[in-house]
């Protein structure tokens, strides 16, 4: 079930957005009272409306850029935390088969000597649902601030109005794809695959697909924006087709020195005339 963990809360998280957007349905202003509606809800509002040019779309998409590059750390971060634990497999797996008994006590023998390798190579097990968890408030603040501030609410950008579903399901599709290119990207660059993550692949996707269906189409030009940079940003910095040459430029040099190594070990007889 461990495997599955990671699912389980990323599907919780998405969920979350559901239930704290519902929080609040009265309008927010500058008078607005308490924490999140008057500095969190308002001044997200007021960031957009400063980047509209006179359009509420264009607010959406130049504020998700900011957001985006403000998270570029985090996200290299994720992403060199992703690799160390794929090259730390081989590792666990024999931790796994040395300690392969179910008892309680082998269990946390194993726990205790996993945590430990993780500690001295300074990886974090749950680093890659940082992003995820740093994005959920901009998604739930963006979300109040579309539906509870008059100017956001009576936007419109092309055929949307920013308040209500993309009646022609174009975000919806946009949005799923890019989910899925930027999932299937990352899962290129690691060693070994594995059911959880081919799951992952597939059923984010889906979700964001279902969630933009019913949500603001507001929303779901965010998540368009912010999957598409992320795609964008892959193949420029971690490149996933970069990473596996160097990985098979590696593991050919290593192939050359041992085919070396056994010619010098076992050299040829010299014929006899």
């Amino acid at each position: 079930m461990k495997k599955y963990k990671k699912i389980l809360l990323m599907t919780g998280l998405l969920s979350l957005v559901f239930l704290l957007s519902a929080c609040g349905t009265g309008e927010v202003s500058a008078h607005s009272t308490g924490v999140w509606d008057r500095y969190v809800v308002y001044y997200f509002g007021q960031a957009i409306k400063g980047l509209a040019f006179g359009n509420v779309g264009i607010g959406i998409i130049l504020f998700t850029i900011i957001i985006r590059i403000i998270l570029m750390p985090l996200m290299h971060f994720q992403t060199k935390s992703m690799r160390k634990t794929q090259e730390l497999q081989p590792k666990i797996k024999a931790l796994q088969e040395k300690y392969s008994s179910r008892d309680q006590e082998t269990q946390q023998k194993l726990q205790a000597e996993t945590k430990k390798l993780y500690a001295e190579n300074n990886v974090s097990p749950y680093a890659g649902c940082l992003p995820l968890l740093v994005q959920m408030p901009v998604m739930m603040a963006l979300y109040q601030a579309i539906l509870r501030i008059p100017e956001l609410r009576s936007g419109h950008f092309l055929w949307l109005n920013l308040s209500q579903s993309d009646p022609y399901f174009i975000l919806p599709i946009l949005a799923a794809v890019f989910t899925f290119a930027s999932s299937y990207l990352s899962s290129m660059s690691q060693l070994e695959s594995n059911a959880s993550l081919k799951i992952m692949n597939f059923a984010m996707p889906v979700m964001i697909f279902v969630m933009a269906l019913n949500l603001a189409s507001g929303l779901s030009l965010y998540w368009v924006i912010s999957n598409a940079f992320q795609v964008i940003q892959t193949l420029l910095i971690n490149n996933p087709f970069k990473i596996r040459r160097e990985r098979e430029e590696v593991a050919r040099q290593i192939r050359e020195r041992e085919r070396a190594l056994e010619k010098a070990k076992h050299p040829k007889k010299k014929r006899k005339k």
